[in-house]
């Protein structure tokens, strides 16, 4: 796949660059809007330059191939590797046609001298040595790359408010992309710690291919003029999302956990017995979790996993209770660990009710759950 797309772009190269050389093209930001894969749900961007001459083509920084050996472990790392690449714009434009989803054209107020270095700018970019970069999700992506291609020979953007701080954070930006699909945000929460619930600014919050249309439709260059020329629909919208049903979001499961959790402590204090095979299910799956965690908050290169503060309650040392539980000279020592637990499952309600790193509402009748968990068997070993 890789080897196709090299030839293809040293093919789209030579033709640009004899096309261009005679008459000058026009360039334009082209936004996708959301698909129904995960990783569509916050649109797509490319630059799209067309020339008299007949020359059409569009510019992508989004190209990864899941085949590449290692991309799953690669990607939870941090060392995901996407590529540039053009592709004729007619069979663009079918390919998004026939999924449903929107294509915007907004075309850039560029001087001759600028669009020409814009023009060599993407012609570098292209080439094999330099095709390759370190993605990072909200930092250097398919919005991030064109938009700084574009400050790079117009000079920096500004609408007015660039560096106004929002009420908006990376978190709540991908919560509202992800409406549709709330376990995708439920795992980013999970996985995802403290930093990216700082406060952004206008132009952070271009990281999004969407959010970049919007911003770039009110943005001036240093000289005062309007960095968009025209702006046009090319596609209509119509891709139709299947929701999660309510009765099967995060909220709704957390909730009826919470009941069972409680229906079963319920039951161990009656019978003035622990439940030990819930227990070992329980703390087996938070040691599972604290595993995944461990490895994105200590070997993860990714910035946004560390700090993480649900690292306080999910963490390989659930798996002392899980296998204590069944162990009778151990009792003390799962009595100890549910002490700290306790305390620790407090801390962490406390952070997500200051707002230090904010906690997907699932997460909270979660934590209940084993709050009453612990609760009920520390009051069971005192009374013993």
């Amino acid at each position: 796949m890789l080897k196709l797309l090299k030839y293809i772009n040293a093919c789209l190269l030579f033709f640009v660059c004899q096309g261009f050389a005679e008459a000058l093209p026009r360039v334009s930001i082209i936004t996708i809007g959301p698909g129904e894969e995960v990783y569509e749900l916050e649109g797509h961007t490319l630059l799209r330059i067309t020339d008299d001459d007949g020359t059409d083509i569009g510019v992508s920084w989004g190209v990864f191939d899941f085949d590449s050996p290692n991309f799953i472990y690669r990607f939870v790392k941090g060392e995901t590797d996407y590529k540039s690449a053009a592709y004729p714009w007619k069979y663009l434009l079918q390919a998004y046609a026939s999924t449903g989803r929107s294509v915007d054209e907004q075309v850039l107020n560029l001087s001759p001298e600028e669009t020409t270095l814009l023009i060599d700018a993407v012609n570098r970019n292209l080439l094999p040595e330099n095709s390759t970069y370190r993605y990072n999700y909200v930092k250097d992506n398919c919005a991030t790359r064109p938009l700084a291609l574009i400050e790079k020979v117009a000079g920096p953007l500004d609408n007015g408010v660039t560096d106004s701080i929002t009420n908006h954070t990376w978190r709540s930006e991908m919560t509202r992309f992800h409406s549709y699909y709330p376990w995708y945000q439920f795992g980013i929460d999970l996985a995802l710690g403290s930093g990216i619930d700082s406060r952004l600014n206008m132009k952070e919050m271009c990281y999004a291919p969407v959010n970049l249309k919007e911003y770039l439709s009110s943005a001036n260059r240093p000289d005062g003029s309007e960095l968009i020329r025209e702006s046009k629909r090319l596609l209509p919208e119509t891709i139709s999302f299947t929701p999660t049903p309510v009765y099967f979001s995060p909220l709704v499961v957390a909730w009826l956990f919470l009941m069972l959790t409680m229906w079963i402590s319920m039951r161990s204090l009656a019978k003035r017995r622990v439940n030990r095979v819930f227990t070992s299910i329980l703390y087996g799956i938070s040691s599972v979790a604290g595993l995944l965690l461990t490895f994105l908050i200590f070997v993860s290169v990714h910035e946004a996993t560390s700090p993480n503060w649900l690292y306080l309650w999910l963490n390989p040392l659930a798996l002392i209770p899980a296998i204590a539980i069944w162990l009778k000279k151990y009792n003390r020592v799962v009595f100890l660990y549910q002490i700290v637990n306790f305390a620790f499952l407090i801390v962490l309600l406390l952070i997500g009710i200051f707002s230090i790193q904010a906690l997907n509402p699932a997460f909270y009748p979660l934590i209940a759950a084993y709050l009453v968990y612990s609760a009920t068997y520390i009051y069971m070993y005192r009374c013993q």
